[in-house]
Protein backbone atom coordinates (compact mmCIF):
# COMPACT_ATOMS: atom_id res chain seq x y z
CA UNK A 1 0.00 0.00 0.00
CA UNK A 2 1.05 3.61 -1.29
CA UNK A 3 -0.08 5.86 2.28
CA UNK A 4 0.30 9.34 3.64
CA UNK A 5 0.33 9.84 6.89
CA UNK A 6 -0.54 13.40 8.79
CA UNK A 7 1.14 14.85 6.04
CA UNK A 8 1.95 18.94 5.57
CA UNK A 9 3.38 20.37 2.74
CA UNK A 10 4.70 23.87 3.51
CA UNK A 11 6.41 26.99 1.75
CA UNK A 12 7.48 30.50 2.75
CA UNK A 13 5.19 33.12 0.85
CA UNK A 14 7.20 36.39 0.18
CA UNK A 15 5.65 39.27 -2.41
CA UNK A 16 9.40 40.50 -2.72
CA UNK A 17 9.58 41.05 -6.55
CA UNK A 18 13.95 41.20 -6.28
CA UNK A 19 15.03 38.02 -6.16
CA UNK A 20 18.20 38.34 -4.19
CA UNK A 21 16.07 40.16 -1.67
CA UNK A 22 13.20 37.85 -1.74
CA UNK A 23 15.70 35.04 -0.22
CA UNK A 24 17.12 37.80 2.29
CA UNK A 25 13.46 39.10 3.31
CA UNK A 26 13.84 37.93 7.36
CA UNK A 27 9.41 38.23 7.21
CA UNK A 28 8.83 35.48 5.00
CA UNK A 29 5.59 33.66 6.42
CA UNK A 30 5.31 29.87 5.89
CA UNK A 31 2.04 28.85 4.24
CA UNK A 32 0.69 25.06 4.60
CA UNK A 33 -0.51 23.95 1.23
CA UNK A 34 -1.19 20.46 2.38
CA UNK A 35 -2.39 20.05 6.00
CA UNK A 36 -2.24 16.83 7.48
CA UNK A 37 -3.89 14.66 4.75
CA UNK A 38 -4.18 10.54 5.23
CA UNK A 39 -4.53 8.93 1.85
CA UNK A 40 -4.16 5.24 1.23
CA UNK A 41 -3.95 3.68 -2.34
CA UNK A 42 -4.11 -0.35 -1.79
CA UNK A 43 -2.50 -2.38 -4.74
CA UNK A 44 -5.55 -3.76 -7.58
CA UNK A 45 -7.65 -0.21 -6.65
CA UNK A 46 -8.47 2.71 -7.99
CA UNK A 47 -8.54 6.00 -5.93
CA UNK A 48 -9.84 9.52 -6.98
CA UNK A 49 -8.18 12.69 -5.76
CA UNK A 50 -10.36 15.37 -6.13
CA UNK A 51 -10.61 19.23 -5.85
CA UNK A 52 -10.90 22.52 -7.36
CA UNK A 53 -8.17 24.19 -8.97
CA UNK A 54 -5.56 25.37 -6.00
CA UNK A 55 -6.86 22.15 -3.84
CA UNK A 56 -3.33 20.85 -3.40
CA UNK A 57 -3.67 17.95 -6.24
CA UNK A 58 -0.26 18.73 -7.94
CA UNK A 59 1.33 19.40 -4.56
CA UNK A 60 0.11 15.91 -3.29
CA UNK A 61 1.20 13.95 -6.40
CA UNK A 62 4.69 15.54 -6.75
CA UNK A 63 4.99 14.25 -2.81
CA UNK A 64 3.91 10.89 -3.34
CA UNK A 65 5.77 10.50 -6.64
CA UNK A 66 9.16 11.86 -4.45
CA UNK A 67 9.66 15.36 -6.27
CA UNK A 68 8.97 17.16 -3.22
CA UNK A 69 9.71 16.24 0.68
CA UNK A 70 6.84 16.55 3.05
CA UNK A 71 7.15 19.07 5.64
CA UNK A 72 5.60 17.33 8.54
CA UNK A 73 4.04 13.38 8.62
CA UNK A 74 5.46 10.26 6.71
CA UNK A 75 4.60 8.62 2.89
CA UNK A 76 5.12 5.13 3.26
CA UNK A 77 5.52 2.37 0.17
CA UNK A 78 4.67 -1.06 1.07
CA UNK A 79 5.41 -0.06 5.05
CA UNK A 80 9.01 1.72 4.39
CA UNK A 81 9.16 5.47 4.59
CA UNK A 82 10.25 6.81 0.95
CA UNK A 83 12.51 9.32 2.39
CA UNK A 84 14.45 6.15 3.59
CA UNK A 85 15.56 4.77 0.00
CA UNK A 86 14.41 6.99 -2.26
CA UNK A 87 16.07 5.50 -5.30
CA UNK A 88 13.97 2.10 -4.36
CA UNK A 89 10.79 3.75 -3.95
CA UNK A 90 11.14 5.61 -7.45
CA UNK A 91 11.79 1.68 -8.81
CA UNK A 92 8.21 1.41 -7.22
CA UNK A 93 6.27 4.27 -8.77
CA UNK A 94 5.53 6.31 -11.69
CA UNK A 95 3.71 8.79 -12.99
CA UNK A 96 1.59 9.06 -16.61
CA UNK A 97 0.29 12.60 -17.29
CA UNK A 98 -2.66 13.67 -19.51
CA UNK A 99 -1.87 15.81 -22.85
CA UNK A 100 1.19 15.78 -24.96
CA UNK A 101 4.26 16.50 -22.58
CA UNK A 102 6.93 14.29 -21.40
CA UNK A 103 7.76 12.49 -24.83
CA UNK A 104 10.30 12.98 -27.56
CA UNK A 105 8.79 13.46 -30.68
CA UNK A 106 11.64 13.27 -32.67
CA UNK A 107 11.82 9.50 -31.60
CA UNK A 108 10.09 6.68 -32.16
CA UNK A 109 7.95 5.04 -29.52
CA UNK A 110 10.79 2.68 -28.88
CA UNK A 111 13.21 4.98 -28.43
CA UNK A 112 11.50 6.88 -25.96
CA UNK A 113 10.60 3.73 -23.86
CA UNK A 114 14.51 2.75 -24.14
CA UNK A 115 15.32 6.72 -22.86
CA UNK A 116 13.14 6.40 -19.99
CA UNK A 117 13.70 2.37 -19.31
CA UNK A 118 17.67 3.75 -18.79
CA UNK A 119 17.13 6.21 -16.75
CA UNK A 120 16.12 3.42 -13.74
CA UNK A 121 18.98 1.47 -14.34
CA UNK A 122 17.48 -1.33 -15.97
CA UNK A 123 19.63 -4.05 -17.67
CA UNK A 124 19.47 -3.90 -21.64
CA UNK A 125 17.80 -7.18 -21.70
CA UNK A 126 15.36 -7.12 -19.30
CA UNK A 127 14.83 -3.34 -21.13
CA UNK A 128 14.18 -4.97 -24.44
CA UNK A 129 11.89 -7.35 -23.05
CA UNK A 130 10.03 -4.60 -20.72
CA UNK A 131 9.62 -2.56 -23.89
CA UNK A 132 8.10 -5.29 -26.18
CA UNK A 133 5.93 -6.28 -22.77
CA UNK A 134 4.74 -2.64 -22.35
CA UNK A 135 3.85 -2.04 -26.53
CA UNK A 136 2.22 -5.37 -26.30
CA UNK A 137 0.12 -4.01 -23.23
CA UNK A 138 -0.83 -1.04 -25.51
CA UNK A 139 -1.22 -1.94 -28.63
CA UNK A 140 1.14 0.02 -30.08
CA UNK A 141 3.67 -2.83 -31.09
CA UNK A 142 2.79 -2.26 -35.04
CA UNK A 143 4.26 1.01 -34.78
CA UNK A 144 7.25 1.12 -32.42
CA UNK A 145 9.63 2.28 -35.27
CA UNK A 146 7.45 5.32 -36.47
CA UNK A 147 8.59 8.07 -35.10
CA UNK A 148 6.50 10.00 -32.08
CA UNK A 149 5.39 13.39 -34.19
CA UNK A 150 3.35 10.73 -36.52
CA UNK A 151 1.48 9.36 -33.55
CA UNK A 152 -2.48 10.38 -33.19
CA UNK A 153 -3.08 11.80 -29.73
CA UNK A 154 -5.31 8.73 -28.89
CA UNK A 155 -1.43 6.38 -29.52
CA UNK A 156 0.90 9.09 -28.01
CA UNK A 157 -1.25 8.68 -24.43
CA UNK A 158 -1.22 5.41 -25.13
CA UNK A 159 2.67 5.38 -25.15
CA UNK A 160 2.57 7.67 -21.71
CA UNK A 161 1.35 4.75 -20.13
CA UNK A 162 3.79 2.14 -21.73
CA UNK A 163 6.00 4.99 -19.88
CA UNK A 164 4.48 4.50 -17.32
CA UNK A 165 4.64 1.03 -16.74
CA UNK A 166 8.19 0.76 -18.02
CA UNK A 167 9.76 0.12 -14.67
CA UNK A 168 7.12 -2.14 -13.64
CA UNK A 169 5.97 -0.12 -10.83
CA UNK A 170 3.33 -1.07 -8.18
CA UNK A 171 1.90 1.99 -8.02
CA UNK A 172 0.74 4.81 -10.75
CA UNK A 173 -0.14 8.37 -10.35
CA UNK A 174 -2.58 9.22 -12.95
CA UNK A 175 -3.02 12.88 -13.49
CA UNK A 176 -5.33 14.15 -16.02
CA UNK A 177 -4.96 11.28 -18.48
CA UNK A 178 -7.46 11.86 -20.46
CA UNK A 179 -7.19 15.20 -20.81
CA UNK A 180 -8.00 16.58 -24.34
CA UNK A 181 -8.90 13.38 -25.90
CA UNK A 182 -11.99 12.81 -27.90
CA UNK A 183 -14.72 9.85 -26.32
CA UNK A 184 -13.79 7.64 -28.17
CA UNK A 185 -10.16 7.59 -27.53
CA UNK A 186 -10.71 8.54 -23.84
CA UNK A 187 -13.00 5.40 -23.33
CA UNK A 188 -10.25 3.31 -24.95
CA UNK A 189 -8.00 4.83 -22.19
CA UNK A 190 -9.94 3.94 -19.02
CA UNK A 191 -10.70 0.47 -20.80
CA UNK A 192 -6.30 0.24 -20.35
CA UNK A 193 -6.87 1.84 -16.47
CA UNK A 194 -9.48 -0.71 -15.64
CA UNK A 195 -6.88 -3.37 -16.58
CA UNK A 196 -3.91 -1.89 -14.67
CA UNK A 197 -6.23 -2.05 -11.81
CA UNK A 198 -7.99 -5.40 -11.65
CA UNK A 199 -5.36 -7.67 -14.14
CA UNK A 200 -2.05 -6.34 -13.30
CA UNK A 201 -2.74 -5.66 -9.50
CA UNK A 202 -1.47 -2.15 -9.18
CA UNK A 203 -2.20 0.94 -6.91
CA UNK A 204 -3.64 3.79 -8.69
CA UNK A 205 -4.05 7.38 -7.87
CA UNK A 206 -6.17 9.35 -10.34
CA UNK A 207 -7.12 13.24 -10.57
CA UNK A 208 -9.02 14.43 -13.06
CA UNK A 209 -12.27 17.08 -14.11
CA UNK A 210 -14.30 14.41 -15.82
CA UNK A 211 -16.28 13.01 -12.87
CA UNK A 212 -18.08 10.85 -15.26
CA UNK A 213 -14.74 8.98 -14.93
CA UNK A 214 -14.57 9.10 -11.59
CA UNK A 215 -17.99 7.27 -11.41
CA UNK A 216 -17.18 4.52 -13.98
CA UNK A 217 -13.30 3.96 -12.50
CA UNK A 218 -13.02 4.78 -9.04
CA UNK A 219 -13.50 2.32 -5.83
CA UNK A 220 -12.87 5.33 -3.04
CA UNK A 221 -12.58 9.08 -3.29
CA UNK A 222 -10.63 11.87 -1.50
CA UNK A 223 -11.99 15.12 -1.88
CA UNK A 224 -9.45 17.61 -1.51
CA UNK A 225 -10.11 21.15 -0.78
CA UNK A 226 -7.14 24.03 0.52
CA UNK A 227 -5.21 21.59 1.61
CA UNK A 228 -7.35 19.25 3.75
CA UNK A 229 -9.82 16.15 3.14
CA UNK A 230 -13.65 17.43 2.94
CA UNK A 231 -14.72 14.30 2.46
CA UNK A 232 -13.63 10.42 1.78
CA UNK A 233 -15.39 7.50 0.88
CA UNK A 234 -16.75 5.80 -2.45
CA UNK A 235 -18.55 7.51 -4.69
CA UNK A 236 -22.02 5.96 -3.76
CA UNK A 237 -21.10 6.59 0.10
CA UNK A 238 -19.94 10.07 -0.99
CA UNK A 239 -23.01 10.84 -3.04
CA UNK A 240 -25.48 9.65 -0.18
CA UNK A 241 -24.06 11.28 2.13
CA UNK A 242 -24.97 14.89 0.40
CA UNK A 243 -27.40 14.16 -1.14
CA UNK A 244 -30.13 11.98 1.26
CA UNK A 245 -33.30 13.73 -0.25
CA UNK A 246 -34.90 11.33 -3.32
CA UNK A 247 -35.26 13.17 -6.36
CA UNK A 248 -38.70 13.61 -8.36
CA UNK A 249 -38.30 14.76 -12.35
CA UNK A 250 -41.77 15.61 -13.24
CA UNK A 251 -42.47 16.21 -17.08
CA UNK A 252 -45.10 18.81 -17.36
CA UNK A 253 -47.58 18.51 -20.65
CA UNK A 254 -49.08 21.70 -19.46
CA UNK A 255 -48.55 24.00 -16.50
CA UNK A 256 -49.00 27.28 -15.01
CA UNK A 257 -45.82 28.23 -12.83
CA UNK A 258 -47.70 29.65 -10.45
CA UNK A 259 -50.23 27.15 -10.20
CA UNK A 260 -47.08 24.45 -9.89
CA UNK A 261 -45.38 26.43 -6.64
CA UNK A 262 -48.62 26.55 -5.10
CA UNK A 263 -49.05 23.06 -5.36
CA UNK A 264 -45.52 22.06 -4.29
CA UNK A 265 -45.90 24.85 -1.23
CA UNK A 266 -49.20 22.46 -0.74
CA UNK A 267 -47.34 19.02 0.07
CA UNK A 268 -47.33 18.13 3.56
CA UNK A 269 -43.38 17.38 3.15
CA UNK A 270 -40.48 19.91 3.36
CA UNK A 271 -39.50 19.74 -0.11
CA UNK A 272 -37.04 21.75 -2.84
CA UNK A 273 -38.10 22.80 -6.02
CA UNK A 274 -35.81 23.60 -9.24
CA UNK A 275 -36.89 24.12 -12.65
CA UNK A 276 -34.98 21.75 -14.74
CA UNK A 277 -36.23 23.38 -18.12
CA UNK A 278 -39.24 24.98 -19.42
CA UNK A 279 -41.12 21.56 -19.29
CA UNK A 280 -39.48 19.93 -15.85
CA UNK A 281 -38.93 20.67 -12.57
CA UNK A 282 -36.81 18.70 -10.11
CA UNK A 283 -38.26 17.83 -6.27
CA UNK A 284 -35.98 17.02 -3.66
CA UNK A 285 -37.27 15.38 -0.48
CA UNK A 286 -36.42 12.94 2.01
CA UNK A 287 -39.72 11.31 1.56
CA UNK A 288 -41.46 9.35 -1.50
CA UNK A 289 -43.90 12.10 -2.65
CA UNK A 290 -44.51 11.59 -6.38
CA UNK A 291 -48.38 9.91 -5.45
CA UNK A 292 -49.15 13.07 -3.01
CA UNK A 293 -47.97 15.37 -5.61
CA UNK A 294 -50.02 13.90 -8.13
CA UNK A 295 -53.03 14.17 -6.28
CA UNK A 296 -52.12 17.82 -5.18
CA UNK A 297 -51.95 18.82 -8.94
CA UNK A 298 -54.80 16.46 -9.70
CA UNK A 299 -57.24 19.52 -8.81
CA UNK A 300 -55.53 22.16 -10.90
CA UNK A 301 -56.99 22.10 -14.32
CA UNK A 302 -53.64 24.39 -15.50
CA UNK A 303 -51.45 21.65 -14.74
CA UNK A 304 -51.20 18.12 -16.89
CA UNK A 305 -47.97 15.73 -16.18
CA UNK A 306 -46.60 13.89 -19.07
CA UNK A 307 -44.36 11.93 -16.78
CA UNK A 308 -42.93 11.38 -13.18
CA UNK A 309 -40.08 9.57 -11.96
CA UNK A 310 -37.18 9.13 -9.29
CA UNK A 311 -33.76 10.48 -10.76
CA UNK A 312 -30.83 8.92 -8.74
CA UNK A 313 -28.44 11.73 -7.91
CA UNK A 314 -25.13 11.95 -9.41
CA UNK A 315 -21.37 12.41 -8.09
CA UNK A 316 -21.41 15.88 -9.94
CA UNK A 317 -24.87 16.79 -8.26
CA UNK A 318 -23.16 16.07 -5.24
CA UNK A 319 -19.95 17.64 -5.51
CA UNK A 320 -21.81 21.19 -6.39
CA UNK A 321 -23.38 20.71 -3.92
CA UNK A 322 -20.46 20.92 -2.13
CA UNK A 323 -19.05 23.09 -3.39
CA UNK A 324 -22.09 25.32 -3.53
CA UNK A 325 -22.43 25.51 0.45
CA UNK A 326 -18.54 26.06 0.94
CA UNK A 327 -18.00 28.79 -1.48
Amino acid sequence: MLEMKQVYKSYYENNEKNFFKRFLNKNRQRKDVIKGIDIQIPKGKIVGLLGINGAGKTTTIRMLSTLLTPSKGEILIDGINTNSDEKETKKKINVISGGERNLYWRLTGKENLEYFGSLYGIDKKELNNRIEECLKIVKLEDSSDVPVEKYSKGMKQRLQIAKGLINNPDYILLDEPTLGLDIVIAKELRHYVLKLAKELNKGILLTTHYLKEVEELCDYIYLLDNGTILKEGSPSEIVKSVSPEKLVKVKFGKKDERDVKEAVNKLDIPVKSIWDNDESIILKSKNNIIQEFLSVCSSYSSISIESISIVEPSLEDSLMEIWHDKY
